[in-house]
Formats: structure tokens, C-alpha cells, sequence
């Protein structure tokens, strides 16, 4: 195994271990500064955050332009907050990735 691979899964567990469940009431203080990227329940929260922690512009851009990656809306954020959900959550900072779980 290369040791850039190697590097990456290191990475790859480091954010997985990291990865937690919060209330949207809780992410309110990052959402405010605009730090909350919302990441579609179809991606993977971890390879999404792998790519914004190794600066992988053009995925990260192909994303966006699908809408499944980008800042947490204000229409989002509203329905979180009155829905009181939970999220799962990766912290980069700046970033914090949410993405809502699956219905799979």
C-alpha cells in the first residue's frame, strides 16, 4: 500500500470516528457564522468530507452542481428547526458537514 493511500484511510477512520449525530439546535451557532454544508442522504458523509479535507475542487464543483453538496439553506435550516432533527455530522474546520440519514 502507497503510503498516500495509507495517509487517506488513516484519514478516512480519523473522520469516521468523528462522525456524531446533533440536534439542528445545537449546529444553530455554526449555521449562523455559515459554516454548515449540507451533503445529500446519497453520498457518502465520509468521502464527501475526505474530499473537502484534500481540497478535491472539481468533486466537490460536479457536486454542487447537483445540489448534493452546499450551505445549509435558510428554507433547510427552517424545517430542521421546527422538526427538531437530528443530524449526522462531520466537523472541518471551518466546516461542518450534515447530512440527514437515509430512508433506505
Amino acid at each position: 500500500m502507497s503510503e498516500q493511500v495509507e495517509q487517506r484511510e488513516i484519514l478516512k477512520a480519523k473522520l469516521n470516528h468523528e462522525t456524531a449525530k446533533a440536534s439542528w439546535k445545537e449546529l444553530q451557532p455554526f449555521f449562523a457564522r455559515g459554516q454548515t454544508i449540507y451533503v445529500a442522504p446519497e453520498l457518502d458523509l465520509i468521502e464527501v468530507a475526505l474530499a473537502f479535507s484534500e481540497d478535491q475542487a472539481e468533486l466537490i464543483a460536479l457536486w454542487r452542481d447537483k445540489t448534493q453538496v452546499d450551505k445549509v439553506s435558510d428554507e433547510q435550516a427552517q424545517a430542521w428547526f421546527a422538526e427538531d432533527k437530528a443530524l449526522w455530522t462531520v466537523v472541518l474546520p471551518p466546516w461542518v458537514l450534515v447530512q440527514q440519514e437515509s430512508m433506505q
